[in-house]
Protein backbone atom coordinates (compact mmCIF):
# COMPACT_ATOMS: atom_id res chain seq x y z
CA UNK A 1 0.00 0.00 0.00
CA UNK A 2 2.63 2.19 0.84
CA UNK A 3 4.34 1.89 -2.29
CA UNK A 4 0.83 2.56 -4.03
CA UNK A 5 0.68 5.97 -2.19
CA UNK A 6 3.99 7.36 -3.06
CA UNK A 7 3.64 6.62 -6.45
CA UNK A 8 0.68 8.17 -6.22
CA UNK A 9 1.34 11.26 -4.40
CA UNK A 10 4.94 11.41 -7.04
CA UNK A 11 2.32 11.64 -10.03
CA UNK A 12 0.24 14.50 -8.30
CA UNK A 13 3.32 16.52 -7.84
CA UNK A 14 4.33 15.98 -11.37
CA UNK A 15 1.58 17.58 -12.41
CA UNK A 16 1.41 20.20 -10.33
CA UNK A 17 4.47 20.93 -11.24
CA UNK A 18 3.68 21.03 -14.80
CA UNK A 19 0.87 23.14 -14.52
CA UNK A 20 2.96 25.73 -12.61
CA UNK A 21 5.03 26.10 -15.91
CA UNK A 22 4.97 29.16 -17.85
CA UNK A 23 5.58 29.35 -21.47
CA UNK A 24 7.13 31.87 -23.77
CA UNK A 25 3.97 32.50 -26.44
CA UNK A 26 5.69 35.44 -28.14
CA UNK A 27 6.88 35.46 -31.35
CA UNK A 28 10.07 34.83 -32.57
CA UNK A 29 11.44 38.48 -33.62
CA UNK A 30 11.58 38.92 -37.26
CA UNK A 31 12.44 42.51 -38.22
CA UNK A 32 15.26 44.15 -39.70
CA UNK A 33 17.37 47.26 -38.82
CA UNK A 34 20.19 47.48 -41.45
CA UNK A 35 22.21 50.37 -43.59
CA UNK A 36 25.72 51.90 -43.25
CA UNK A 37 27.60 54.64 -40.99
CA UNK A 38 29.21 56.61 -43.84
CA UNK A 39 31.86 59.74 -43.39
CA UNK A 40 30.10 62.51 -43.76
CA UNK A 41 32.82 64.08 -46.00
CA UNK A 42 34.20 61.59 -48.22
CA UNK A 43 30.69 59.86 -48.29
CA UNK A 44 33.30 56.44 -48.22
CA UNK A 45 32.36 53.44 -45.85
CA UNK A 46 33.12 53.91 -42.37
CA UNK A 47 36.24 51.77 -41.63
CA UNK A 48 35.71 50.06 -37.68
CA UNK A 49 36.86 46.62 -36.33
CA UNK A 50 34.39 43.99 -35.40
CA UNK A 51 33.20 43.49 -31.94
CA UNK A 52 32.30 45.38 -29.09
CA UNK A 53 35.39 48.16 -29.14
CA UNK A 54 33.97 49.07 -33.14
CA UNK A 55 30.83 50.46 -33.85
CA UNK A 56 27.88 49.58 -31.52
CA UNK A 57 24.23 50.74 -32.31
CA UNK A 58 22.39 50.70 -29.36
CA UNK A 59 18.59 50.35 -29.44
CA UNK A 60 16.40 51.46 -26.79
CA UNK A 61 12.69 49.78 -26.95
CA UNK A 62 10.63 52.56 -25.82
CA UNK A 63 7.14 50.83 -26.73
CA UNK A 64 8.63 47.68 -23.91
CA UNK A 65 9.21 50.42 -21.46
CA UNK A 66 9.81 54.41 -20.80
CA UNK A 67 13.31 53.39 -19.20
CA UNK A 68 14.30 50.16 -21.09
CA UNK A 69 17.48 48.66 -20.72
CA UNK A 70 19.91 48.88 -23.79
CA UNK A 71 20.59 46.27 -26.66
CA UNK A 72 23.67 46.67 -28.17
CA UNK A 73 24.93 44.94 -31.68
CA UNK A 74 27.67 45.70 -33.75
CA UNK A 75 28.39 46.85 -37.20
CA UNK A 76 31.03 44.72 -39.48
CA UNK A 77 34.27 46.37 -40.32
CA UNK A 78 33.44 48.14 -43.42
CA UNK A 79 30.40 49.79 -41.64
CA UNK A 80 27.54 48.48 -42.75
CA UNK A 81 24.81 46.36 -40.51
CA UNK A 82 22.12 44.06 -40.84
CA UNK A 83 20.14 42.65 -37.84
CA UNK A 84 17.28 40.68 -38.70
CA UNK A 85 16.50 39.59 -35.30
CA UNK A 86 14.44 42.60 -33.92
CA UNK A 87 10.69 42.70 -32.10
CA UNK A 88 8.80 44.99 -33.95
CA UNK A 89 8.10 48.31 -32.33
CA UNK A 90 8.81 51.57 -31.04
CA UNK A 91 13.19 51.71 -30.65
CA UNK A 92 15.55 54.93 -30.15
CA UNK A 93 18.33 54.24 -31.85
CA UNK A 94 22.00 55.20 -31.47
CA UNK A 95 25.24 54.53 -33.41
CA UNK A 96 28.28 54.88 -31.31
CA UNK A 97 31.76 54.93 -32.56
CA UNK A 98 34.61 56.53 -32.87
CA UNK A 99 33.18 59.81 -34.19
CA UNK A 100 31.07 62.79 -33.01
CA UNK A 101 28.07 61.20 -31.26
CA UNK A 102 24.59 61.94 -33.49
CA UNK A 103 22.29 60.99 -30.12
CA UNK A 104 19.26 58.90 -30.66
CA UNK A 105 17.40 58.83 -33.32
CA UNK A 106 13.43 57.76 -31.81
CA UNK A 107 11.28 55.75 -34.96
CA UNK A 108 9.22 52.27 -35.33
CA UNK A 109 10.87 48.51 -36.44
CA UNK A 110 8.41 46.86 -38.53
CA UNK A 111 9.51 45.01 -41.55
CA UNK A 112 12.97 45.72 -42.76
CA UNK A 113 14.00 49.54 -42.20
CA UNK A 114 16.91 51.11 -43.54
CA UNK A 115 19.04 53.76 -41.75
CA UNK A 116 22.09 55.80 -42.98
CA UNK A 117 24.44 57.48 -40.43
CA UNK A 118 26.36 60.22 -41.79
CA UNK A 119 29.43 60.91 -39.23
CA UNK A 120 32.53 62.94 -38.35
CA UNK A 121 35.04 61.10 -37.32
CA UNK A 122 37.64 61.73 -34.89
CA UNK A 123 40.55 61.10 -36.74
CA UNK A 124 40.65 60.56 -40.90
CA UNK A 125 43.68 58.02 -41.91
CA UNK A 126 44.19 57.66 -45.58
CA UNK A 127 47.22 55.73 -47.47
CA UNK A 128 49.68 57.95 -49.17
CA UNK A 129 50.74 55.30 -51.78
CA UNK A 130 50.66 51.92 -51.84
CA UNK A 131 52.86 49.39 -49.54
CA UNK A 132 56.15 48.25 -50.63
CA UNK A 133 58.05 45.23 -49.82
CA UNK A 134 62.23 46.10 -48.34
CA UNK A 135 63.29 42.28 -47.97
CA UNK A 136 61.15 40.67 -45.19
CA UNK A 137 59.43 43.69 -44.04
CA UNK A 138 56.67 46.10 -45.40
CA UNK A 139 56.06 49.50 -44.92
CA UNK A 140 53.35 51.99 -46.06
CA UNK A 141 53.03 55.63 -45.75
CA UNK A 142 49.82 56.95 -44.58
CA UNK A 143 48.46 60.84 -43.18
CA UNK A 144 46.37 61.28 -40.12
CA UNK A 145 44.20 64.50 -39.76
CA UNK A 146 41.11 65.63 -37.83
CA UNK A 147 38.05 64.43 -39.16
CA UNK A 148 36.07 67.03 -37.53
CA UNK A 149 35.86 70.31 -36.26
CA UNK A 150 34.14 69.89 -33.41
CA UNK A 151 35.63 71.37 -30.27
CA UNK A 152 34.98 68.84 -27.95
CA UNK A 153 36.71 65.91 -30.08
CA UNK A 154 40.41 67.81 -30.77
CA UNK A 155 41.68 65.78 -28.46
CA UNK A 156 45.76 65.03 -28.84
CA UNK A 157 46.32 61.28 -30.99
CA UNK A 158 47.38 58.37 -28.37
CA UNK A 159 48.18 55.67 -30.86
CA UNK A 160 49.06 54.82 -34.43
CA UNK A 161 49.24 51.19 -34.97
CA UNK A 162 50.31 49.33 -38.41
CA UNK A 163 48.00 46.25 -37.94
CA UNK A 164 49.49 43.02 -39.71
CA UNK A 165 48.17 39.48 -39.84
CA UNK A 166 48.10 36.76 -42.34
CA UNK A 167 45.23 34.96 -41.48
CA UNK A 168 42.42 37.09 -42.59
CA UNK A 169 40.92 40.63 -44.20
CA UNK A 170 39.38 41.17 -40.66
CA UNK A 171 42.51 42.93 -39.37
CA UNK A 172 43.00 45.60 -36.66
CA UNK A 173 43.10 45.83 -32.78
CA UNK A 174 41.13 42.96 -32.69
CA UNK A 175 42.67 41.37 -34.84
CA UNK A 176 46.85 41.34 -35.52
CA UNK A 177 50.00 39.57 -34.97
CA UNK A 178 52.31 41.03 -32.38
CA UNK A 179 55.20 40.15 -33.64
CA UNK A 180 55.41 41.99 -36.70
CA UNK A 181 53.20 45.14 -35.82
CA UNK A 182 54.55 48.45 -35.86
CA UNK A 183 52.95 50.81 -32.47
CA UNK A 184 53.80 54.72 -32.61
CA UNK A 185 52.57 56.22 -28.79
CA UNK A 186 53.74 59.45 -26.73
CA UNK A 187 56.47 61.69 -28.37
CA UNK A 188 56.18 60.02 -31.72
CA UNK A 189 52.82 61.09 -32.31
CA UNK A 190 52.86 64.48 -29.99
CA UNK A 191 52.91 66.22 -33.88
CA UNK A 192 52.28 63.88 -36.36
CA UNK A 193 48.85 65.30 -37.97
CA UNK A 194 48.79 66.26 -41.33
CA UNK A 195 52.24 64.86 -41.84
CA UNK A 196 52.96 61.93 -44.02
CA UNK A 197 54.55 58.91 -41.53
CA UNK A 198 55.78 55.82 -42.75
CA UNK A 199 55.34 52.92 -40.42
CA UNK A 200 57.36 50.05 -41.54
CA UNK A 201 56.53 46.36 -39.84
CA UNK A 202 58.72 44.88 -36.86
CA UNK A 203 60.97 41.34 -37.51
CA UNK A 204 61.03 39.28 -39.96
CA UNK A 205 57.65 38.23 -42.13
CA UNK A 206 57.90 34.64 -43.51
CA UNK A 207 58.14 35.20 -47.26
CA UNK A 208 55.77 33.12 -49.32
CA UNK A 209 52.41 34.26 -47.62
CA UNK A 210 49.46 37.02 -48.19
CA UNK A 211 49.23 39.49 -45.48
CA UNK A 212 46.78 42.11 -44.43
CA UNK A 213 47.40 45.27 -43.27
CA UNK A 214 46.01 48.66 -42.12
CA UNK A 215 46.54 51.22 -39.87
CA UNK A 216 44.45 52.49 -37.01
CA UNK A 217 44.82 55.46 -35.01
CA UNK A 218 43.12 56.58 -31.67
CA UNK A 219 42.79 59.68 -29.82
CA UNK A 220 42.80 60.46 -26.42
CA UNK A 221 39.17 60.26 -25.43
CA UNK A 222 36.43 57.43 -24.94
CA UNK A 223 33.43 56.31 -26.21
CA UNK A 224 30.96 54.57 -24.06
CA UNK A 225 33.96 53.52 -22.07
CA UNK A 226 36.10 52.45 -24.75
CA UNK A 227 38.85 54.23 -26.57
CA UNK A 228 38.35 53.61 -30.32
CA UNK A 229 40.61 53.47 -33.48
CA UNK A 230 39.69 55.30 -36.90
CA UNK A 231 40.89 53.03 -39.89
CA UNK A 232 42.60 52.85 -43.15
CA UNK A 233 41.05 50.15 -45.46
CA UNK A 234 42.62 47.44 -45.55
CA UNK A 235 45.78 46.34 -47.83
CA UNK A 236 46.89 42.85 -49.72
CA UNK A 237 50.35 42.29 -49.56
CA UNK A 238 52.05 39.11 -51.50
CA UNK A 239 55.43 38.12 -49.95
CA UNK A 240 57.65 37.23 -52.31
Amino acid sequence: MKKIFYSLAAGLALLAGTSCQEFDNYEAPQETLKGAIIDKDTQLPFQTETGDNGVRIRLMEYSWSENPTPYYFTVKQDGTFNNTKIFKGNYGIEPLGAFVPLGETVRDIEGTVEMNFEVEPFLRVEYVGEPVVNGDKISVQAIITRGTTNPSYQQAVSDVYLYINASSPYVGNNNFDDRYDAHLSGDDVADILGKTITLTTEGSLPSGRTYYLRVGARIDTDVDGVKRYNYSDVKTVDMP
